[in-house]
C-alpha cells in the first residue's frame, strides 16, 4: 500500500506540472497547486539553495570545532546537497543537479586527503568534522541528495563520486570507526543509517548487511539490534527525550529506505512496530512542544526540529494517524518527499485531529524492566498541568544521577525544573559547543535535580558504570480523574549507606480548590546517621515565606565542596515549624506555594546555582533544600499548590496567598496518610497502603474518623466519612 501511495504522489507531481516545467510561469502555477505546507517548504528550500548556489561551491579544509567556520560550512553543504537533490527530483531543473554534482566532486577531491580532524577532543574523531557523529550526519543527508541526481550523471562523474566520497565515507564509518559503528548508541544509529543508505544506493549488499547486522554481521550490533536495545516496549529511548528526538531521524529515514528497497523485512512492523511507537512516544515526552529536559538535554529543543519533520511525515505515511497532522500543523513544516506531500494534502483537506496527549507510564529498558517515566496530565491545551516522575535508568553516558526525580509544568511553563545540560551548542566561545566541565561538576550531579541526596554525595558516588547496572523499580501507577499516582523505589543508589528511597508523587484534587496539587512523599531509610537533602529547583521570584530566613545579605557562602554543592550559593537558612513551613513564588502570571511538613531539627536552605563558575557557564537558578541531619531515616512530605492570578497589564491580583491552611502527615501501621486542609475548612486525605490488591480493604483513623479504601492509594474527603 505504501508503495502505491508513493507512486500516486509521483503521478500527482507530474500532473501538477512539476516535472520539467517549460517556463518560470508554468513552474509558479504548478507550485500554486500544491498544498500550502508543502509549497511553503519548497519555497524555503529554494531560497536556501539559491543563496548557496550564488556563493558557489565552497568546500573548505576542515579546521574548526562546533560552531566554527569550517564546521558550519560543511553543515550548510550537506543541507544544500540534500535539498538541491530534492528540488531537482521535483522540478527537473538541471541547475540543481549540476550544483549537487559540482559540490560532490569537490568533496571527491577533498575526502581522500583527510586524516583525523585537527580539532579532535575526547570524542571519537571525524574527518570532515571534529567528531565522527557529525560525519555520519553528513553522510545521511548527502547520500539522499546524491540519490536524487545520480542517474543523470556521466559515468565518469558517478564513478568518482561513488568511490572517493561515498565508499570512502562508508568505509571510514564502518571500518575505521568500528568502535563507534558497533555501539548501542545514537552515534551508531546515525553511522549505520548512513552506511546502509549508501549500500542501497550503490547496490552494495555488503554495506547494507554491515549496517543492519553490525560490522561482523552477527547481529549482535547494527541497526536492528539498536532498535531492540535502545527502546523500551513502550517506545522510550534510554538516553532520554532529547536524544530520542535526535536518534529518531536516522531510525526513521533508514527504516523508510529499508521499506522501499527491502519491503519483505516489514521494518515498520518490526518488534511490534517499535519505531512508530517511538515516534508517538517522542511527541508525548513534550510540554508545549518542548521536550522534557532529562539527562544531557539542550532545553530549547522542541518538536520544531528537522528530525521530527522527517519522523512525523514518515510515520503519517505509514499510519495515517490524524493526530500527527495536528503535530505537523503545530510545526508548520514538512519534508519535500512523497510522504511530506501526502501529509500536506491531508492537512489542507482538514483531516487533522488533536494529538492525544495523556497520562501514561513509559517503561524503560529493552524488556521494560529498568524503571519508568510516569507522565501525569490534567486538563487539555497548551496551559494544561503535567507532573513528570523520572524513575528511569541511568541513560548511558548522557545520563544524570537523578533517581526518583520529578518536574512540574503548569499554565504553559516549567515550574519545577530540570537543569538539562551545561552546554552551549555550536557556540565557539563556549568550547566549540562541547559539553562544558560544569556538565560533570553540576548538571549531572544529584543536587542539581529534584532528587534526594545523602551525605552531600551524588547517587552511585557519580560512578557511571555502577549507575548503569541499577535502576529504580516502578511499584505503582494509576491515573484516575481525581487522583493520579506514581510510586517507585530504589535501594542501590547509596550502597555504602544502604539507603532505600521510596517516593510517591501524586496529582491530587483537593476539595475547595480549582486546580490539583502535587503531593510528594519520600521515605528514606538507612542504617546509620546521615544528612538527607531534598532539593527543589523552581522557576519564579519569591513573594513570601511563612518562616523567618537568616539571610546572607552582604556575602554568600558556598554550600559545599564537591558533587555539585560547590556550585550552590546560600542565600539564607531557616528552621521552619508546623504550618509556617511554606514559601510562595510567582511565575508566568500565577502563584505557587511549596509547603512541607517539617521534621525534627530540619533546616530549609535557600540558594542559587552559579558559585565557583569562573567562565560563566552556569545559569543562575533558585532552589530550596529541605535538610535533615544526624538521622538514620527521614520522611519528606511536601505539597505544591498552583493558585491565583497576576496580570501586570491590568494591575489585577487574585489569590496571591495560599488557599491551604495546613498540611499534615500521619502513619498508621504501614500506611501513609497526607491530610490537606483548606482555609475554607475542607479536608482531603491522600491514603497510601502500598498494596495493589483491589480486593484488599484498608482502614485507618484520622481525627477520630475511620477511613476505608481499597487499592494502592485513594483520595478521601473527610467530611464524607463517618465513625
Amino acid at each position: 500500500m505504501r508503495h502505491l501511495l508513493l507512486l500516486f504522489a509521483a503521478i500527482m507531481l507530474a500532473m501538477a506540472g512539476l516535472i520539467a516545467p517549460t517556463s518560470a510561469r508554468e513552474q509558479d502555477v504548478a507550485q500554486s497547486d500544491l498544498p500550502p505546507l508543502y509549497r511553503a517548504e519548497m519555497t524555503q528550500a529554494q531560497a536556501f539553495v539559491t543563496e548557496m548556489m550564488e556563493q558557489g561551491v565552497v568546500v573548505p579544509v576542515p579546521k574548526d570545532p562546533g560552531g566554527g567556520y569550517t564546521h558550519e560550512q560543511h553543515k550548510r553543504n550537506y543541507r544544500a546537497i540534500y535539498l538541491a537533490g530534492q528540488l531537482y527530483r521535483i522540478t527537473r531543473e538541471q541547475a540543481y543537479a549540476d550544483y549537487v554534482r559540482d559540490m560532490l566532486l569537490a568533496y571527491a577531491a577533498l575526502y581522500p586527503t583527510l586524516g583525523d580532524h585537527p580539532a579532535k577532543a575526547n570524542q571519537n574523531v571525524g574527518r570532515i568534522f571534529w567528531q565522527v557523529l557529525n560525519d555520519a550526519v553528513w553522510l545521511v543527508h548527502a547520500v539522499q541528495g546524491y540519490g536524487d541526481i545520480r542517474d543523470g550523471l556521466s559515468e565518469a562523474d558517478r564513478a568518482r563520486i561513488d568511490e572517493d566520497v561515498f565508499r570512502r565515507a562508508a568505509h571510514f564509518l564502518s571500518v575505521e570507526s568500528q568502535w563507534t559503528f558497533d555501539r548501542i548508541h545514537n552515534h551508531a544509529t546515525w553511522a549505520t543509517a548512513g552506511v546502509g543508505m549508501t549500500g542501497y544506493l550503490l547496490e552494495d549488499q555488503d554495506l547494507v548487511d554491515r549496517a543492519l547486522l553490525g560490522s561482523d554481521k552477527t547481529r549482535t550490533t547494527g541497526f536492528l539490534r539498536q532498535a531492540e536495545l535502545l527502546f523500551s516496549p513502550d517506545g522510550y529511548y534510554t538516553e532520554g527525550p532529547y536524544y530520542q528526538r535526535y536518534a529518531l531521524m536516522p531510525f526513521m529515514v533508514f527504516a523508510d529506505a529499508i521499506a522501499q528497497n527491502d519491503p519483505d523485512r516489514r521494518i515498520f512492523a518490526y518488534r511490534d512496530g517499535i519505531l512508530l511507537k517511538a515516534l508517538r512516544t517522542t511527541v508525548q515526552l513534550t510540554y508545549g512542544g518542548y521536550f522534557f529536559p532529562f539527562n544531557d538535554a539542550i532545553r530549547d529543543k522542541s518538536l520544531n526540529t528537522d528530525e521530527l519533520y522527517h519522523g512525523v511525515a514518515i510515520a503519517y505515511a505509514e499510519t495515517h494517524d490524524p493526530g500527527l497532522l495536528a503535530i505537523a500543523d503545530w510545526q508548520g513544516r514538512t519534508i519535500l518527499t512523497a510522504d511530506g506531500l501526502e501529509l500536506a494534502r491531508d492537512l489542507a483537506a482538514g483531516k487533522a485531529q488533536p494529538f492525544a496527549f495523556g497520562s501514561m507510564l513509559l517503561s524503560d529498558g529493552p524488556e521494560g524492566q529498568q524503571g519508568a517515566v510516569a507522565i501525569l496530565r490534567h486538563g487539555e491545551g497548551p496551559d494544561h498541568t503535567a507532573l513528570v516522575a523520572k524513575n528511569s535508568s541511568q541513560g548511558m553516558g548522557h545520563g544524570h544521577f537523578d533517581k526518583l526525580s520529578w518536574q512540574f509544568y503548569d499554565n504553559g511553563h516549567e515550574i519545577v525544573r530540570d537543569y538539562g545540560a551545561a552546554r552551549f551548542l555550536n557556540i565557539v566561545a563556549k568550547d566549540g559547543g562541547r559539553y562544558l566541565p560544569e556538565n560533570e561538576s553540576w548538571a549531572k550531579q544529584t543536587v542539581a535535580h529534584n532528587a534526594l541526596v545523602v551525605n552531600e554525595k551524588s547517587h552511585f558516588g557519580g560512578d557511571v558504570d555502577l549507575a548503569d547496572s541499577h535502576a529504580p523499580t516502578q511499584l505503582h501507577y494509576s491515573a484516575e480523574p481525581e487522583l493520579q499516582v506514581s510510586t517507585a523505589r530504589i535501594d542501590s543508589a547509596y550502597p555504602q549507606e544502604r539507603v532505600t528511597m521510596l517516593r510517591t508523587l501524586a496529582l491530587l484534587d483537593v476539595a475547595g480548590l480549582d486546580a490539583p496539587v502535587v503531593v510528594d512523599l519520600l521515605r528514606a531509610e538507612g542504617e546509620g546517621p546521615a544528612t538527607f537533602d531534598l532539593p527543589l529547583h523552581y522557576s519564579g521570584h519569591i513573594i513570601e515565606t511563612g518562616f523567618a530566613v537568616d539571610r546572607n545579605l552582604t556575602s554568600r557562602p558556598v554550600l559545599g565542596a564537591d558533587h555539585g554543592y560547590q556550585h550552590i550559593w546560600v542565600d539564607g537558612t531557616a528552621a521552619p515549624e508546623a504550618d509556617e513551613a511554606f514559601m510562595t513564588w510567582i511565575f508566568g502570571g500565577r502563584f505557587y506555594t511549596y509547603r512541607f511538613v517539617p521534621q525534627t531539627g530540619a533546616q530549609a536552605i535557600l540558594g542559587e546555582s552559579g558559585a565557583n563558575d569562573p567562565a560563566f557557564n552556569l545559569r543562575r537558578e533558585p532552589l530550596v533544600i529541605q535538610r535533615v541531619s544526624g538521622a538514620a531515616d527521614a520522611t519528606f512530605v511536601s505539597l505544591l499548590e498552583p493558585h491565583g492570578l497576576y496580570d501586570g497589564a491590568t494591575e489585577q491580583t487574585i489569590d496571591s496567598r495560599s488557599l491551604i491552611a495546613s498540611l499534615r502527615h500521619e502513619t498508621h501501621d504501614s500506611y501513609d496518610l497526607v491530610i490537606v486542609e483548606t482555609k475554607g475548612g475542607e479536608q482531603t486525605v491522600l491514603a497510601i497502603s502500598y498494596d495493589d490488591d483491589p480486593a484488599q480493604r484498608h482502614r485507618a483513623t484520622v481525627d477520630g474518623r475511620t477511613l476505608s479504601w481499597t487499592g494502592f492509594a485513594a483520595r478521601i474527603e473527610l467530611d464524607q466519612e463517618r465513625n
